[in-house]
């Protein structure tokens, strides 16, 4: 279990909390966001099981939410497209085999 880049896997191995302004230092991405932190819940109200902090819209993007703390987990890569939109064309796809 580390603490690590959402999209690209980077383990973050300072012992605090990354700024607002922090980025991966392989891909650039936001560190400080909502989905590397301990309270993401895609499920959740909001997308967020801390119901005091103020909602976000962009989950990926970094944010100034004094609530935020690095998640530790296993690195799996993002989806390219998570919806369920795409995961039911998908489905009807092999369905009818196109």
């Amino acid at each position: 279990m580390t603490r690590h880049c959402w999209k690209c896997g980077c383990e973050w191995t300072f012992s605090v909390n990354p700024g607002r302004g922090e980025t991966c230092a392989q891909c650039r991405a936001d560190l400080r966001c909502c989905v590397n932190c301990v309270s993401y819940d895609r499920s959740a109200a909001h997308q967020c099981r801390d119901r005091r902090a103020d909602p976000e819209m962009d989950k990926h993007a970094g944010n100034f939410c004094e609530y935020f703390e690095f998640v530790k987990r296993r690195f799996t890569p993002p989806k390219a497209d998570g919806t369920r939109e795409s995961s039911a064309r998908d489905q009807m796809k092999k369905l009818f085999g196109d």
